[in-house]
């Protein structure tokens, strides 16, 4: 299992680079994510988009001879010239830039390509604990506004598929709620026991239990604390929060104000989807770029 961030950007040097087909590149805080990438041997980059602004930010990074840039008329047209790409075998896996988040999924959803799979997409994040000094993986903080039963079983699998990617063999998936009880007034409880249920039926590829609350869903002492017994309760690897607004305000809270580093992408296609927040820095966006390499070369993505 990888320990940390340092090991996760080791593990994705050991390969030779994959090619990263970028989307509407024109950015500075994208490039220079993609140029520490393209330095450490991780990745050879595409910068697709408005050609004389990325080859300006290209030069002005000194990056001109690591790059191939392939100019559009529109962002809508980068999204599609990118999973064309990777449709030929051109490209190994895609990255998102300056450019909103739905039309780069509309294009990954777009039949003609053949990168659709059968799980649902969803935003999918590793953040490392530094109190617990130990990687968790938070889903879904950005695509999924309000799962269903169904899509949360999808949510699970696409996160246990990272899980193992990163060396997790038997993931524990904590179901997020405000209460460690099931209350039939709060709708995430009820889920939270069906697919506990669902998981001691094998009918879940990760190990489940809920609802538990964040605390001793990953705090071993809290666990203690509410005399929770749990194999989950404390060691969780797999947070499953209820809805898209817990997803992003935690996310931002361990992010932003806790700054705990991250990497995120996007699962349940055949390939990952590099993706961040537009105020992500270029540290997480080059974490997501190693994260997004070595989900790549998992052959269990989907």
């Amino acid at each position: 299992m990888l320990k940390d961030i340092e090991e996760l950007i080791n593990e994705a040097k050991k390969t030779k680079p994959l090619r990263l087909a970028v989307v509407a590149a024109a950015d500075e805080v994208v490039v220079d994510s993609i140029k520490k990438a393209t330095k450490e041997g991780i990745v050879e980059p595409i910068l697709i988009g408005d050609q004389v602004k990325i080859e300006e930010i290209v030069a002005n990074k000194g990056l001109t001879d690591d790059v191939i840039v392939m100019g559009t008329e529109s962002k809508k047209e980068s999204a599609h010239k990118a999973m064309e790409f990777i449709q030929k075998g051109e490209a190994d896996y895609p990255m998102k830039g300056h450019i909103s988040t739905s039309i780069v999924l509309k294009a990954l959803l777009d039949k003609k390509y053949g990168l659709r799979a059968d799980n649902i997409l969803s935003l999918v994040t590793l953040i490392y604990l530094e109190k617990e000094e130990r990687f968790v993986i938070l889903t879904d903080g950005g695509m999924n506004i309000s799962p269903s039963l169904e899509d949360k079983v999808d949510l699970i699998n696409n996160a246990s598929h990272m899980a193992k990617a990163i060396g997790i063999e038997k993931p524990k998936a904590a179901v997020l709620a405000a209460v460690e009880a099931v209350n039939p007034s709060m709708g995430a409880t009820l889920d939270a026991a069906a697919l506990s249920k669902m998981s001691d039926r094998g009918q879940i590829s990760a190990e489940v239990d809920g609802p538990l609350a964040f605390d001793n869903a990953i705090s071993k002492k809290a666990a203690e604390h509410k005399g929770i017994d749990s194999k989950v309760a404390g060691d969780a690897d797999i947070l499953l929060v209820p809805d898209i607004e817990a997803g992003n305000l935690l996310y931002k809270s361990l992010v932003f104000y806790g700054d705990q580093p991250s990497a995120s992408v996007v699962l349940g296609a055949k390939v990952p989807l590099v993706i961040t927040s537009r105020a992500d820095s270029s540290s997480t966006k080059f974490n997501s770029i190693a994260l997004g390499k070595i989900m790549t070369e998992d052959k269990n993505i989907i």
